[in-house]
C-alpha cells in the first residue's frame, strides 16, 4: 500500500543484523584461506615469463628465484631461470640451473639444449658434446641443436690451430685465432687468459693485464689470472713483484707447470742482474760483461730487461775500450727501444770517441728531439764542431806525430817526409806520380808551417778557420827556409836517386 510505513521492531532488526554479520564472516573465511607454495610459486613464474617477454630479465630472474624457493622440486622453474641467465650472460648460472633440471626431470629436452648452448659459450666442448649426444637420444628428429654441434667443430679446429701456433711461438696468430674462438665462446675464461698470456709475449701488458684482472674479478683464486698478471710484471721489468705472484699461483696450484718455470726464470735473470752491476761498480768489467751476456740468453721475448743488459754492456764495452762493440750494444738497444735515451747518448758519445763525428751529430739531434735539455745541446753543438774540424786536412796525420807532439818531434817528421816527396827526388818518375809527390810535398810543408807556428797550431787546435793560409804558401820557400836554418844540409843538398 502506497505511503505505508511498515514498522520492524526491535527483535527482528536484531535477527537481520545478525545474519548479516554471518554471512560477513564466512565471505572473510573464504578470503584469508593461504593459498598453497605450488600456486604461489606458478603465479611467480607466470609472472616472470611476462617480465622475460618484456626483456626485463632482472626482474624475471627475481620471480623465477621466488619460484624456486617455493617449489626447489620443480625442473621447469629451473629450466626457465637457466634461459633467463643466458639472456644475463650468466653461462656458469644457467649451466647449473640446466643441470639442476635435468636431475630433476632426466627427459627434460630443453634443459639439455641449455646445457649444450652454455657449454658452446664456455668453451667446454666435451660438454657441448654430450648434451648434444643426449638430445639427440631422446628425439632423433631434433634439429634445435645443429648450430651448436657446428660451433663444436669449429672450435676443436680452432683449439688445434691455436695449439700449433703456440708450440711454434707465433703468438700472433694464435691471438688472431683466439679471437675468432671468443667470438663462437665469449664466456670462456681460458680462451681469454690464453690471449692475454700471448698479449705479454708480444709487449702488450696492458691489455693482457685488463683481461686478467677481469677474469680474477669472476674468479679471484684463478691461478691462470694471477700468472697472467706475474708475466706482465716481468715483462715490465718488476721481477721482484712478478716472483710473488708466481708463488701465488703455485700456492693455489702447485702443478701450475708455467707459474714453475716463470718463477725460475724471473730469480735467475734477478740474481744475474744484480751480479753484473755489482761487478761493474766494482770496476770488474770484464766478468761483468760475462755475466751480462749469459743474462742476455734467458728470455729473447724480454725486450725490457734485454734492452738494459744491452745498455750496460755497453757501459762495460766502453771501460774496457771495446768501442765498435759498444757501439754495436746500443744500436741493438734502440731496435728494441728507439726511446732509449741513454743507449743514444752513449752510441753518440762512442761515434765521438771514434771520429764518426756525422753519426755524432744525427744521434744527438735525435737525442734533442725526445728530450730538450742545455746538456744535449751543448753536446750537439760540440759534435758538429768536430764535425766541421774533421772536414779540415789532419795536419797532425800529415806529419805522422800525435796532437802531443814536441816541436823536436814536428820537425823530425817534417824534415823526413820533406825528404821523402820533394819534387827534385821524383824528377824522372812519369807526369802523373810527379803531380801526385808535389801535392804531398805541399801538404807536409803546409802541415810544418802551421804546427811549428804557436800561434797558429794554437788557432788550428781551437778549430779556427786558417784557409786564407792556403792560397799564399809556398811549399819549397818553406823547404828552403828549413834546411836553410836547420843547421843541417842547406838547400843545395843532393838527393840520391
Amino acid at each position: 500500500m502506497d505511503g505505508e510505513v511498515i514498522l520492524v521492531s526491535d527483535s527482528e532488526d536484531n535477527s537481520t543484523n545478525s545474519d548479516m554479520d554471518v554471512e560477513l564472516e564466512q565471505e572473510d573465511c573464504v578470503q584469508i584461506v593461504p593459498k598453497d607454495n605450488a600456486t604461489i610459486a606458478e603465479e611467480k613464474k607466470k609472472l616472470g615469463n611476462d617480465q622475460y617477454k618484456a626483456q626485463n630479465y632482472q626482474s624475471a630472474l627475481k620471480l623465477y628465484t621466488d619460484a624456486i624457493s617455493l617449489c626447489p622440486d620443480s625442473a621447469a622453474y629451473y629450466g626457465n631461470r637457466a634461459a633467463c641467465y643466458m639472456m644475463l650472460l650468466n653461462y656458469n648460472s644457467a649451466l647449473s640451473d640446466a643441470r639442476n633440471a635435468i636431475r630433476l626431470d632426466p627427459k627434460f629436452e630443453k634443459a639439455y639444449v641449455r646445457v649444450a648452448k652454455c657449454c658452446v659459450a664456455l668453451g667446454d666442448i666435451i660438454g657441448a658434446e654430450q648434451a648434444v649426444k643426449t638430445v639427440a637420444e631422446l628425439d632423433p628428429q631434433s634439429t634445435a641443436l645443429s648450430s651448436e654441434q657446428q660451433a663444436v667443430q669449429k672450435l676443436r679446429q680452432l683449439e688445434t690451430t691455436i695449439q700449433t701456433n703456440y708450440d711454434t711461438q707465433a703468438y700472433r696468430n694464435v691471438v688472431f685465432y683466439l679471437d675468432s674462438a671468443l667470438k663462437v665462446a665469449p664466456a670462456c675464461l681460458r680462451y681469454r687468459l690464453l690471449k692475454a698470456e700471448c698479449l705479454a709475449f708480444l709487449e702488450r701488458c696492458e691489455e693482457a693485464l685488463d683481461i686478467a684482472v677481469g677474469v680474477m674479478k669472476l674468479d679471484s683464486t684463478s691461478a691462470d689470472a694471477i700468472y697472467v698478471r706475474g708475466l706482465c710484471l716481468y715483462y715490465t721489468d718488476n721481477l721482484e713483484k712478478g716472483i710473488l705472484h708466481f708463488e701465488r699461483a703455485l700456492q693455489l696450484d702447485p702443478d701450475h707447470h708455467k707459474s714453475k718455470q716463470m718463477r725460475s726464470k724471473c730469480k735467475q735473470l734477478k740474481e744475474m742482474k744484480e751480479n753484473g752491476n755489482m761487478l761493474f761498480k766494482s770496476g770488474r768489467y770484464r766478468e761483468a760483461h760475462v755475466i751480462y751476456t749469459d743474462a742476455l740468453k734467458i728470455d729473447e721475448l724480454n725486450k725490457d730487461i734485454n734492452s738494459k743488459l744491452l745498455y750496460n754492456r755497453a757501459l762495460v764495452n766502453t771501460r774496457i775500450g771495446a768501442l765498435r762493440e759498444a757501439v754495436a750494444d746500443c744500436t741493438n738497444v734502440l731496435e728494441l727501444n728507439a726511446q732509449y735515451l741513454k743507449a743514444l747518448l752513449l752510441r753518440a758519445r762512442c761515434y765521438n770517441d771514434l771520429e764518426k763525428y756525422e753519426d755524432a751529430v744525427a744521434d744527438y739531434e735525435t737525442a734533442l728531439q725526445i728530450e730538450k735539455t742545455p746538456e744535449i745541446k751543448r753536446l750537439l753543438r760540440d759534435a758538429k764542431f768536430e764535425l766541421k774540424k774533421s772536414k779540415r786536412k789532419d795536419f797532425y796525420k800529415i806529419l805522422g806525430v800525435t796532437r802531443e807532439a814536441t816541436d823536436d818531434e814536428i820537425k823530425k817528421a817534417y824534415r823526413k817526409k820533406a825528404l821523402v816527396h820533394h819534387p827534385d827526388r821524383h824528377a824522372n818518375s812519369s807526369a802523373e806520380e810527379r803531380k801526385v809527390e808535389e801535392l804531398k810535398f805541399k801538404e807536409i810543408g803546409e802541415a810544418y808551417s802551421i804546427l811549428s807556428d804557436t800561434r797558429k797550431k794554437s788557432r788550428y787546435d781551437s778549430g779556427q778557420d786558417i784557409a786564407e793560409h792556403e792560397q799564399n804558401f809556398d811549399a819549397n820557400q818553406m823547404f828552403r827556409t828549413f834546411f836553410q836554418f836547420s843547421g843541417g844540409r842547406n838547400a843545395s843538398f843532393n838527393f840520391e836517386y
